[in-house]
This record gives C-alpha cells, structure tokens and sequence, in this order.
C-alpha cells in the first residue's frame, strides 16, 4: 500500500498550482492532507475512486485535514473525543481490518512560544489517543507534526534552538513517541541523510537554497517494522511551502 501525506497550506490555492495532476499521477491508495483551510462546500474535489473524508475547523480559513481512501474503512472518527482539541480540524482518523490510519497537523507553538504549554497538553493526549489505538491492532500516522527531531532534520538548528518546532520540549515529546516503540519511517530508511527536508519559509529563497525543516513524517507502530518498504520526501514537487512526503508498506 502507499500512502501520501502532504500539507497543501490552503487546497484552494493548490487547486490552481496543478493539485489534481499531482494527486492523479502519485496514486496513493491513501493521500492526506493537511492545512486544507477550507469549510465544507468551499470545494468540489472528489477523485474518481476514492472515498472523502474532510474534518473542518470551527475557525475559517484554518487549519483542517482531509483523507482519500481508496478502500472504504470500518469505521472513520473525527479528532481525540477531547473538546478541548476538536475544534481545529486537526485529525481524522479511519479504521480499517488490519490496523488504524490517522492524519494529523499537529498545532504550532507560534511565535514567542505562547501556544506551546497548549501543545505538550496535545503532545501527551495525541500519545494516549494513540496508544488506546494500538492496544487493539497496529496504528501508522501521519502529518504535520510541526517539529523537527534532530539536528539533522534543519538546516540551522543552532540558530533555531529556541524556536516553535526545534524547541527541547517538543524534541523531547516526540522523542517519548519513539521510546515506546514507533517508528520514524523516513529515519528508518535513511537514519544518517542529510539535507532531507519537508518545508521551507517562503523567506529569504529558503527552497533554493534548500534551507528547510523535515517536519512531516509516518510513524508507524513497531510491530509493522518488518512491512516498511520504502520512505520518500517528494521535493521535486512543488505547490506548497511543504511538499509530499510518502510511505509504501506491505
């Protein structure tokens, strides 16, 4: 199976940057989106084929994920089932025979910091959410997870130290996701490559200068290990401030 996570960062604007080529010639058997900044009925995009999921913020123009699958699921959810947290758009989640898939565009700390107390609250919740997930079949996840990991996964980090994204507390938070045994996938296939990034500022020619930051992943539950069989950044394409990220799993 392959999948595609891509945050389009507003899919109407997308829509005229060649989305639909795009969307048609990667053929994911599951593509995700992330930062669709629509409302429902703002767009008519239903791909031949595919079943549609949108999850919508309560906020216009804002946030929101949308899921097209190629095999309908048992059953889809919407968000954590925690108020506090869904009201933003930021998580869809479809169950299917064999294990769980789930988008989400985790929520940025902003500058000067002042969401980040809010985001270790989603941190710690996302992880329980998750982990009640996996008790019952594996889970593979996917998204915006608006950090980057390690060093190696920016450009600058010593100047970024204390910035959203490359903060201690949210490189420790998804530090805790991997001690329990998720997987990294790109990581898994490419643990010391450099230069692999997933975004980059519309600032300063950072995408030509390849100045960015992977901070899109899949993450899988541990016992899929032995089913992962490639992981790609697709910065090739073109559209967004972020581009494709992919995962094939047997």
């Amino acid at each position: 199976m392959k999948f595609i996570s891509w945050n389009v960062n507003g899919l109407r604007a997308v829509m005229t940057k060649g989305f639909e080529e795009i969307f048609n010639t990667l053929d994911a058997d599951i593509f995700c989106l992330q930062e669709t900044k629509l409302q429902e009925g703002q767009i008519d995009f239903a791909p031949e084929g595919y079943h549609c999921y949108w999850n919508y913020a309560d906020k216009k123009g804002y946030s929101g994920t949308a899921i097209f699958a190629k095999t309908e699921p048992l059953s889809v959810t919407f968000g954590m089932g925690i108020d506090e947290h869904d009201h933003e758009g930021r998580l869809i989640t479809l169950e299917y025979e064999d294990f769980y898939f789930i988008t989400v565009y985790v929520p940025n700390s902003q500058d000067g910091l002042k969401r980040l107390d809010y985001r270790m609250k989603w941190e710690e919740d996302f992880l329980c959410y998750i982990n009640t997930l996996q008790e019952k079949k594996p889970v593979v996840y996917c998204g915006d997870l608006n950090v980057a990991h390690k060093e190696i996964d920016l450009k600058n980090p010593k100047t970024n130290r204390k910035n959203a994204g490359f903060t201690d507390e949210e490189r420790e938070k998804f530090s805790c996701v991997l001690q329990v045994g998720y997987i990294d996938t790109f990581r898994h296939f490419y643990p010391d490559l450099e230069g692999a990034y997933s975004w980059w500022s519309y600032r300063f020619h950072a995408r030509e200068k390849n100045a960015g930051w992977r901070i899109d992943y899949f993450v899988t539950s541990g016992v899929l290990r032995d089913r992962l069989k490639s992981a790609k950044i697709h910065s090739d394409i073109f559209g967004s401030d972020h581009c494709p990220v992919e995962l094939v799993i047997e």
